[in-house]
């Protein structure tokens, strides 16, 4: 039987990063599945670490919609993961927190990295040219405001 890895070493680097992310996030999204979240939902418990935001603070920092963060935060709020509460000087906006159980899946999430791949030698300079990928390819996609 052929070694499938074997064979991608001639791929050019473009089809490795694509084939690698598509791998990662199907990894992610089981694991994620077992704690009752979504990839969106780590975002916001991760978001919320160092205290409440309104959902339009959350939207802009996760950049999606206002309308995909209340779908998010519904799914959350179902699992008992983040609360909604009236904002104490505006009661036209909301605040939202995480709870016990979003803590606890926040910490159960946490390690899903070092549990799911594997160690990289170099992981500081892997990460630096992934976020100069992204840069350079997100400039005419998102708002870098």
């Amino acid at each position: 039987m052929t070694d499938p890895v074997g064979m991608m070493h001639d791929w050019p680097t473009g089809r490795l990063l694509s084939t690698a992310a598509r791998l990662v996030e199907h990894a992610w999204v089981e694991a994620l599945e077992q704690l009752g979240l979504s990839h969106a939902g780590l975002i916001v418990l991760h978001v919320l670490g160092p205290g409440p935001l309104s959902q339009t603070e959350l939207a802009k920092v996760a950049r999606v919609e206002a309308q995909t963060m209340s779908r998010t935060l519904e799914g959350l709020e179902r699992e008992g993961y983040i609360a909604r509460q009236k904002h104490p000087d505006d009661g036209r906006r909301h605040v939202v927190t995480r709870t016990p159980a979003g803590e606890a899946a926040w910490g159960s999430a946490r390690t899903l990295e070092a549990d799911l791949f594997p160690r990289i030698a170099d992981n500081a300079g892997l990460r630096a040219e992934l976020l100069a990928i992204i840069h350079a390819t997100a400039a005419d996609r998102w708002d870098t405001d």
